[in-house]
Protein backbone atom coordinates (compact mmCIF):
# COMPACT_ATOMS: atom_id res chain seq x y z
CA UNK A 1 0.00 0.00 0.00
CA UNK A 2 2.75 2.42 0.93
CA UNK A 3 4.58 1.61 -2.32
CA UNK A 4 1.46 2.39 -4.36
CA UNK A 5 0.95 5.61 -2.41
CA UNK A 6 4.58 6.62 -3.04
CA UNK A 7 4.17 5.99 -6.77
CA UNK A 8 0.99 8.06 -6.84
CA UNK A 9 2.72 10.82 -4.92
CA UNK A 10 5.66 10.81 -7.34
CA UNK A 11 3.28 10.90 -10.30
CA UNK A 12 1.37 13.84 -8.84
CA UNK A 13 4.60 15.74 -8.20
CA UNK A 14 5.75 15.03 -11.75
CA UNK A 15 2.40 16.28 -13.10
CA UNK A 16 2.70 19.44 -11.02
CA UNK A 17 6.06 20.11 -12.66
CA UNK A 18 4.28 20.06 -16.03
CA UNK A 19 2.16 22.97 -14.76
CA UNK A 20 4.14 26.25 -14.95
CA UNK A 21 2.03 27.81 -12.17
CA UNK A 22 1.54 24.86 -9.82
CA UNK A 23 1.48 25.65 -6.09
CA UNK A 24 4.85 24.00 -5.63
CA UNK A 25 8.29 25.43 -4.91
CA UNK A 26 10.74 24.12 -7.50
CA UNK A 27 14.27 25.10 -8.49
CA UNK A 28 15.28 23.84 -11.94
CA UNK A 29 18.83 24.04 -13.26
CA UNK A 30 18.31 23.70 -17.00
CA UNK A 31 21.37 23.22 -19.22
CA UNK A 32 21.17 23.89 -22.96
CA UNK A 33 23.65 23.52 -25.80
CA UNK A 34 23.15 25.22 -29.17
CA UNK A 35 25.45 25.67 -32.16
CA UNK A 36 25.57 27.23 -35.61
CA UNK A 37 25.91 30.87 -34.54
CA UNK A 38 27.31 33.30 -37.08
CA UNK A 39 29.81 32.74 -39.88
CA UNK A 40 32.24 30.87 -37.60
CA UNK A 41 29.65 28.31 -36.44
CA UNK A 42 29.83 29.55 -32.84
CA UNK A 43 28.36 27.69 -29.89
CA UNK A 44 26.59 28.53 -26.63
CA UNK A 45 26.14 26.66 -23.35
CA UNK A 46 23.47 28.04 -21.04
CA UNK A 47 22.43 27.03 -17.54
CA UNK A 48 19.07 28.60 -16.72
CA UNK A 49 18.44 28.85 -12.98
CA UNK A 50 14.64 28.99 -12.84
CA UNK A 51 13.14 29.11 -9.33
CA UNK A 52 9.34 28.95 -9.13
CA UNK A 53 7.89 30.19 -5.83
CA UNK A 54 4.14 30.40 -5.10
CA UNK A 55 2.68 32.81 -2.54
CA UNK A 56 -0.82 32.78 -1.11
CA UNK A 57 -2.73 36.05 -1.56
CA UNK A 58 -6.00 34.91 0.06
CA UNK A 59 -8.34 31.92 0.12
CA UNK A 60 -8.95 32.09 -3.62
CA UNK A 61 -5.77 33.40 -5.26
CA UNK A 62 -2.07 32.63 -5.52
CA UNK A 63 0.73 34.68 -6.98
CA UNK A 64 3.48 32.62 -8.61
CA UNK A 65 6.95 34.03 -9.13
CA UNK A 66 8.93 32.54 -12.04
CA UNK A 67 12.50 33.76 -12.49
CA UNK A 68 14.98 32.84 -15.23
CA UNK A 69 18.63 33.72 -14.59
CA UNK A 70 20.92 32.48 -17.41
CA UNK A 71 24.55 31.55 -16.77
CA UNK A 72 26.22 31.52 -20.19
CA UNK A 73 29.44 30.38 -21.79
CA UNK A 74 29.68 31.15 -25.51
CA UNK A 75 32.29 31.09 -28.25
CA UNK A 76 32.39 33.03 -31.54
CA UNK A 77 28.63 33.69 -31.64
CA UNK A 78 29.20 36.95 -33.56
CA UNK A 79 31.99 35.97 -35.93
CA UNK A 80 35.48 35.79 -34.35
CA UNK A 81 34.16 37.32 -31.12
CA UNK A 82 36.04 35.02 -28.76
CA UNK A 83 34.74 33.58 -25.48
CA UNK A 84 32.37 35.15 -23.01
CA UNK A 85 31.28 33.75 -19.65
CA UNK A 86 28.88 35.23 -17.12
CA UNK A 87 25.28 36.12 -16.47
CA UNK A 88 22.74 36.92 -19.16
CA UNK A 89 19.67 39.12 -18.77
CA UNK A 90 17.09 38.02 -16.18
CA UNK A 91 13.40 37.47 -16.95
CA UNK A 92 11.01 37.81 -14.00
CA UNK A 93 7.33 36.81 -14.34
CA UNK A 94 4.52 37.11 -11.80
CA UNK A 95 1.28 35.18 -12.35
CA UNK A 96 -1.95 35.88 -10.48
CA UNK A 97 -3.79 32.56 -10.57
CA UNK A 98 -6.98 31.16 -8.97
CA UNK A 99 -6.24 28.39 -6.50
CA UNK A 100 -8.89 26.16 -8.05
CA UNK A 101 -9.32 25.27 -11.74
CA UNK A 102 -12.46 26.37 -13.55
CA UNK A 103 -15.50 24.08 -13.72
CA UNK A 104 -14.11 22.67 -16.98
CA UNK A 105 -10.67 22.03 -15.43
CA UNK A 106 -8.85 25.02 -16.93
CA UNK A 107 -5.89 26.42 -14.97
CA UNK A 108 -4.86 29.97 -15.84
CA UNK A 109 -2.74 32.87 -14.68
CA UNK A 110 -1.96 36.40 -15.84
CA UNK A 111 0.43 39.10 -14.73
CA UNK A 112 3.46 41.19 -15.61
CA UNK A 113 6.85 40.13 -16.96
CA UNK A 114 10.05 42.13 -16.54
CA UNK A 115 13.39 42.07 -18.36
CA UNK A 116 16.33 43.01 -16.14
CA UNK A 117 19.74 43.92 -17.68
CA UNK A 118 21.84 41.69 -15.45
CA UNK A 119 24.27 40.56 -18.19
CA UNK A 120 27.92 40.81 -17.24
CA UNK A 121 29.16 41.27 -20.84
CA UNK A 122 27.90 43.26 -23.83
CA UNK A 123 27.56 40.05 -25.87
CA UNK A 124 25.60 38.26 -23.13
CA UNK A 125 22.66 40.69 -22.97
CA UNK A 126 20.86 43.61 -24.53
CA UNK A 127 21.51 46.30 -21.85
CA UNK A 128 17.80 47.16 -21.81
CA UNK A 129 15.08 47.30 -19.16
CA UNK A 130 11.80 45.81 -20.36
CA UNK A 131 8.28 44.95 -19.26
CA UNK A 132 4.99 43.63 -20.59
CA UNK A 133 2.13 41.18 -20.01
CA UNK A 134 2.34 37.42 -19.58
CA UNK A 135 -0.30 34.69 -19.41
CA UNK A 136 -0.59 30.92 -19.16
CA UNK A 137 -3.52 28.58 -19.69
CA UNK A 138 -3.52 24.79 -19.40
CA UNK A 139 -5.55 21.70 -18.63
CA UNK A 140 -4.54 18.47 -16.93
CA UNK A 141 -6.65 15.48 -17.93
CA UNK A 142 -5.62 12.02 -16.79
CA UNK A 143 -1.97 11.55 -17.64
CA UNK A 144 -1.94 14.50 -20.07
CA UNK A 145 -1.03 18.15 -19.59
CA UNK A 146 -1.45 20.63 -22.43
CA UNK A 147 -1.58 24.38 -22.75
CA UNK A 148 0.47 27.45 -23.62
CA UNK A 149 2.48 30.21 -21.99
CA UNK A 150 3.06 33.56 -23.68
CA UNK A 151 4.49 36.99 -23.01
CA UNK A 152 5.40 40.20 -24.78
CA UNK A 153 8.23 42.48 -23.70
CA UNK A 154 8.91 46.07 -24.73
CA UNK A 155 12.04 47.89 -23.62
CA UNK A 156 11.54 51.24 -21.89
CA UNK A 157 15.04 52.20 -20.72
CA UNK A 158 18.68 51.26 -21.10
CA UNK A 159 21.58 51.86 -23.46
CA UNK A 160 20.25 53.99 -26.34
CA UNK A 161 22.89 52.59 -28.69
CA UNK A 162 21.52 49.05 -28.31
CA UNK A 163 18.57 47.64 -30.24
CA UNK A 164 15.15 48.15 -28.66
CA UNK A 165 13.37 45.07 -27.33
CA UNK A 166 9.96 44.34 -28.86
CA UNK A 167 9.50 40.57 -28.73
CA UNK A 168 6.73 38.01 -28.38
CA UNK A 169 7.36 34.66 -26.67
CA UNK A 170 5.06 31.68 -27.35
CA UNK A 171 5.38 28.30 -25.61
CA UNK A 172 2.70 25.76 -26.47
CA UNK A 173 3.32 22.50 -24.61
CA UNK A 174 2.01 18.98 -24.18
CA UNK A 175 3.23 16.23 -21.88
CA UNK A 176 2.33 12.73 -20.72
CA UNK A 177 3.19 11.49 -17.23
CA UNK A 178 3.16 7.78 -16.40
CA UNK A 179 2.26 6.17 -13.04
CA UNK A 180 6.01 5.56 -12.57
CA UNK A 181 6.63 9.34 -12.76
CA UNK A 182 8.19 9.38 -16.21
CA UNK A 183 7.21 12.48 -18.21
CA UNK A 184 7.46 12.78 -21.99
CA UNK A 185 7.14 16.39 -23.13
CA UNK A 186 7.01 18.29 -26.41
CA UNK A 187 7.03 22.07 -26.73
CA UNK A 188 8.34 25.03 -28.64
CA UNK A 189 9.89 28.12 -27.06
CA UNK A 190 9.31 30.47 -29.97
CA UNK A 191 10.27 34.13 -30.03
CA UNK A 192 9.30 36.72 -32.65
CA UNK A 193 11.51 39.81 -32.78
CA UNK A 194 9.34 42.65 -34.10
CA UNK A 195 12.39 44.89 -34.58
CA UNK A 196 14.16 42.54 -36.99
CA UNK A 197 11.05 40.57 -38.08
CA UNK A 198 12.78 37.27 -37.25
CA UNK A 199 11.42 34.05 -35.72
CA UNK A 200 13.41 31.79 -33.41
CA UNK A 201 11.62 28.43 -33.14
CA UNK A 202 13.31 25.60 -31.23
CA UNK A 203 11.22 22.42 -30.95
CA UNK A 204 12.05 20.56 -27.73
CA UNK A 205 11.44 16.91 -26.86
CA UNK A 206 12.39 15.83 -23.35
CA UNK A 207 12.11 12.76 -21.11
CA UNK A 208 12.04 13.26 -17.34
CA UNK A 209 12.03 10.97 -14.30
CA UNK A 210 11.10 11.94 -10.77
CA UNK A 211 13.30 10.28 -8.16
CA UNK A 212 13.93 10.73 -4.43
CA UNK A 213 17.40 11.10 -2.93
CA UNK A 214 17.37 10.98 0.88
CA UNK A 215 13.64 11.86 0.72
CA UNK A 216 14.39 14.89 -1.46
CA UNK A 217 12.29 14.77 -4.67
CA UNK A 218 14.36 15.53 -7.75
CA UNK A 219 13.38 15.44 -11.41
CA UNK A 220 16.08 14.49 -13.94
CA UNK A 221 15.55 15.57 -17.55
CA UNK A 222 17.29 14.91 -20.86
CA UNK A 223 16.21 15.98 -24.30
CA UNK A 224 16.97 17.14 -27.80
CA UNK A 225 15.81 20.13 -29.75
CA UNK A 226 15.74 21.20 -33.35
CA UNK A 227 15.81 24.79 -34.59
CA UNK A 228 12.96 24.84 -37.12
CA UNK A 229 13.49 28.57 -37.68
CA UNK A 230 16.12 31.04 -36.55
CA UNK A 231 17.69 34.36 -37.61
CA UNK A 232 20.44 34.40 -40.24
CA UNK A 233 23.12 34.46 -37.51
CA UNK A 234 21.80 31.25 -35.92
CA UNK A 235 21.53 29.08 -33.98
CA UNK A 236 20.61 26.18 -36.25
CA UNK A 237 20.49 22.41 -36.45
CA UNK A 238 20.15 20.29 -33.33
CA UNK A 239 20.76 21.21 -29.70
CA UNK A 240 20.59 19.37 -26.40
CA UNK A 241 19.03 19.86 -22.97
CA UNK A 242 19.87 18.40 -19.55
CA UNK A 243 18.15 19.53 -16.38
CA UNK A 244 17.91 18.83 -12.66
CA UNK A 245 14.91 20.15 -10.74
CA UNK A 246 14.72 20.23 -6.94
CA UNK A 247 11.18 20.10 -5.52
CA UNK A 248 10.01 21.40 -2.17
CA UNK A 249 6.41 20.24 -1.69
CA UNK A 250 4.35 22.14 0.87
Amino acid sequence: MSCVHAQESAEELAKKLSNPIASLISVPFQGNYDGGYGPDDGSKYTINVQPVIPFTLNEDWNIISRTIVPIVWQNDIAGPSGDQFGLGDTTQSLFFSPKKPTASGIVWGVGPVFLLPTATDDLLGGEKWGAGPTAVVLKQSGHWTYGALANHIWSFAGDEDRQDVNSTFLQPFISYTTPKAWTFALNTESTYNWETEDWSVPINFTVSKLVKVNKQPIQLTAGVRYWAESPANGPDGFGARLAVTFLFPK
